[in-house]
């Protein structure tokens, strides 16, 4: 889910646009067709609601339904997520580097940038098929269980995270996972000191991942870089990191800022 900010005031808060949406996110890879009952229940609203949202959507491209009981999301709604791409010009560059880099290092790597508590991919590539890790530009993880989450959340303000991450405990994935907020946070002051990150097997048992920030020509850090690789490969890991610290450079270049 994309980060709320702070709600306006009641009259600059226009409520059928946040329910519309809410429509939208209702539909997912688990979730491709979808009744008006089931867009409710999703969304959170009432089914006259819904019907009203959905025919609307449907009248003006976003979704369609062939039976008139299904709705399904058009390719339409793919203009809503490259609208944001397109206004960060740098991912093709992103792409365009990390492509090579995966077939070089031999395994998956990817660009993400942070939303909230949320790492959201712009660019990926994998060399090869990895059974299980299902990811793609769009792909949403969370930060503190991912290396691309971990080097973004590090140069942030202890309590930028704190606010970010909440109280806690932080949802586990492995027994591996860092839950405790305070020992997330002790965690990145040494990603600082090292510039990059190694998370072992807290986001799937047997997947390492190794992140590096990348930094733009103002010198902010903009998005993360990272590769990820399985517990039986034996990598050389600072080779590794040399190769995503020489992408990430590259990529840099080509953000504005």
């Amino acid at each position: 889910m994309p980060q709320r900010q702070e709600q306006p005031a009641d009259g600059d808060y226009v409520q059928s646009l946040d329910r519309g949406l809410a429509v939208i996110r209702a539909f997912g890879a688990d979730r491709p067709r979808l009744t008006l009952s089931e867009a409710a229940a999703q969304a959170g609203i009432s089914r006259a609601a819904a019907r009203r949202l959905l025919l609307t959507l449907q009248a003006l491209g976003y979704v369609a339904s062939e039976d008139g009981k299904h709705f399904a999301l058009r390719p339409a709604v793919l203009d809503l997520g490259y609208a944001y791409l397109a206004s960060q010009p740098w991912w093709r560059d992103a792409q365009r580097h990390i492509g090579p880099l995966a077939a070089r290092l031999g395994h998956p790597c990817a660009v993400g940038v942070l939303d909230g508590a949320e790492v959201v991919y712009v660019a990926y590539a994998a060399p090869n098929p990895v059974a299980g890790l299902d990811r793609s530009v769009g792909t949403r993880l969370p930060a503190h269980a991912t290396a691309i989450g971990r080097v973004l959340l590090a140069w942030l303000e202890p309590a930028q995270v704190a606010a970010l991450l909440g109280p806690g405990p932080l949802d586990a994935y492995t027994p591996f996972t860092r839950v405790a907020v305070p020992d997330v946070l002790a965690g990145l002051a040494a990603v600082r000191q090292a510039g990059s990150c190694l998370v072992d097997q807290e986001l799937r048992l047997g997947l390492r991942s190794l992140g590096v920030p990348i930094i733009g020509r103002d010198g902010r850090i903009r998005a993360g870089l990272s590769t990820s690789f399985g517990l039986m490969d034996k990598p050389d890991e600072a080779a590794m990191r040399a190769a995503l610290a020489t992408a990430a450079a590259q990529i840099g270049q080509a953000v504005a800022g």
